[in-house]
């Protein structure tokens, strides 16, 4: 069984084929952070046409690479929510051609949840149940993975996404987008301890993530109360731009380790996966294996499945197939959807 998976939710343009829901035969992206770097941030109007111009060969890209053509598929699995509305129906308007073209069935997936499952194409002897923590760009959230057609969400951020907040720290800091692997390694470079930030700890009913608050602390000690995050930094910073990195760098991971753990413990989970583009965190992934539990196992995808991808897609898509849950041609996307 061969799902070709779309993804165009953001600003990457992907697609990948997957063989029997977990084999990953191709895993194409195309990233646009060129094309925003300028805005220090994604601009919707820009990413959607850009998708439109590069769906096609992405595509065409993608099932070369696996060996295959296009009458080797079995089904077409698309990203519909949640994510950019333009970049949604870019994506949403090419599955649903190439499924009527090739009479194909049409299979809608929730970009969140392929994220929360991409770590079973590395790791065979993965089965549900699980928990997944999800932290990328737009979405930071805990999912109890009990089942394929039961994976709940057990809190999500209060503000900002963990990977929002290295993108912001990173214009801060004078670093290019996308901020994340910048700040990471500007971090590696300086000092532990050298700098102390605050770090959001939830109480019994609070949200188990967020973010704004030490951004603001960043900001405060790079530029000074009121400063403006595109600023310069304060004429008396008594430490260096990667001492700042590698502080924020830890206290964003700790933040994020902590409530995956007690979520992991609540679940009676023997697994803990790790998805989203600060999945490839390095600091994220030896401070959780470090902190994991005798009887817990810690599971990351790899890197190339962490960003965006339509492998991952492909596999949601695999195993809504197998479900038989598949999705109207007129189906609609959802650009807010968490559930």
């Amino acid at each position: 069984m061969l799902v070709l998976g779309l993804d165009t939710s953001c600003d990457d343009t992907a697609a990948g084929v997957v063989r029997d829901g977990r084999e990953v035969l191709s895993n194409v992206i195309w990233s646009q952070h060129e094309l925003h770097a300028a805005f220090q941030g994604v601009v919707p109007e820009i990413a959607s046409r850009a998708h439109a111009e590069r769906v096609g060969v992405i595509v065409r890209r993608a099932v070369a690479e696996a060996g295959v053509g296009l009458d080797d598929l079995g089904a077409v699995a698309v990203t519909t929510r949640p994510g950019l509305v333009g970049s949604l129906l870019v994506g949403v308007a090419f599955a649903k051609a190439l499924a009527l073209a090739r009479g194909l069935p049409l299979l809608a997936v929730h970009h969140i949840e392929a994220h929360a499952i991409a770590a079973r194409a590395d790791h065979p002897d993965l089965e549900y149940p699980f928990v997944a923590l999800v932290a990328s760009g737009g979405h930071t959230a805990l999912y109890a993975c009990r089942g394929p057609r039961e994976i709940v969400r057990l809190g999500q951020t209060h503000d900002d996404a963990a990977g929002e907040c290295f993108d912001k720290v990173a214009v801060m800091l004078g670093l290019p987008q996308p901020g994340g692997p910048a700040v990471s390694r500007l971090a590696a470079e300086g000092r532990d301890g050298a700098v102390t930030f605050p770090r959001y700890r939830p109480g019994p009913d609070d949200p188990p993530f967020s973010y704004s608050g030490l951004k603001t602390a960043v900001l405060y000690y790079l530029k000074g109360v009121g400063g403006r995050r595109d600023g310069p930094n304060r004429a008396d910073l008594p430490v260096s731009t990667a001492d700042v990195a590698a502080a924020f760098e830890r206290t964003a991971v700790d933040a994020l380790v902590g409530p995956s753990l007690e979520a992991a413990a609540r679940e009676g989970v023997r697994d803990l996966v790790v998805g989203g583009g600060v999945a490839a965190n390095r600091v994220l992934r030896r401070v959780l294996a470090e902190r994991a539990p005798a009887g817990l196992r810690v599971r990351f995808p790899r890197p190339a499945l962490c960003a965006d991808n339509g492998a991952m897609i492909a596999m949601r898509g695999a195993e809504l197939f197998a479900l038989g849950v598949t999705a109207p041609l007129d189906v609609d996307v959802d650009p807010y959807a968490v559930d």
